[in-house]
């Protein structure tokens, strides 16, 4: 489901401009995959998945030698504007429900980091809450039975309440949906002044999924959901 928090969510004081890096290109769709990645990236990142979406697809992919990995990226503008973050949750719903019906054999992977972490987690919210004015576009929690066919859900540097709420007292929690919590990974760097609780500065911390090795983390813990055993990885990661 698609839900908005208000347009100052990313302007609370911290310039996340300066700590997000380049975003590559994701990889073209076949017509119905083994698995299907739908990733929303981070605020600034150009269209794509962006910087640490590509470290865990690449992960992913090293993983699953033989099977065919598709990329579908969330499509929404990321800017300070978190408002238009709707258009990225009513994307999203609409790639889910539209494999699970046209590819009902193709196992779904939904993730996301930063701001694209709030639409993932959006996404799944299985009700709305009290009060809450929907955005055009959404109408609702997706059917309940798009859940069977999403196999895993990855959050990198999920923003939390103490962020979201000095940002914009307005916006709505982001509460993953009953049908999801047992495969859902929420990853938070030491530090990550928007995941970690409490004050942080260290603005470095929500850059370093790329390379900090949870990218690593969480392509294992989605072979894992796929029922494929995971390689055996150094971690030094930290999952919340």
């Amino acid at each position: 489901m698609k839900l908005t928090t208000g347009s100052t969510l990313l302007a609370a004081g911290l310039s996340l401009a300066a700590v997000l890096g380049p975003q590559a290109t994701a990889a073209a769709a076949p017509a119905c995959p083994d698995v299907e990645v739908v990733f929303a990236r981070g605020t600034f990142e150009a269209p794509g998945v962006g910087a640490t979406g590509q470290a865990f697809v690449d992960a992913l992919n090293s993983r699953l030698p033989g099977e065919a990995v598709a990329v579908d990226a969330v499509n929404y503008p990321a800017s300070l504007d978190f408002e238009q973050a709707a258009q990225g949750v009513a994307d999203a719903s609409n790639t889910l429900e539209s494999l699970a019906a046209g590819c009902p054999n193709t196992k779904i992977v939904l993730g996301g980091y930063s701001q694209g972490a709030a639409v993932a987690g959006y996404t799944t919210a299985d009700s709305v809450p009290a009060g809450f004015v929907l955005p055009a576009g959404i109408s609702g929690p997706m059917p309940a039975s798009v859940a069977s066919h999403v196999a895993a859900v990855v959050l990198f540097g999920t923003p939390s309440p103490l962020f979201l709420g000095l940002a914009d007292h307005d916006a709505p929690p982001i509460a993953i949906g009953d049908r999801y919590q047992a495969k859902t990974l929420e990853l938070c760097a030491p530090g990550d002044p928007v995941c970690s609780p409490g004050i942080s500065l260290d603005r470095a911390a929500h850059s370093a999924y790329k390379d900090n090795g949870m990218a690593l983390q969480a392509a294992d813990f989605v072979v894992r959901q796929l029922g494929q055993p995971a390689p055996s990885v150094p971690s030094a990661q930290q999952a919340t």
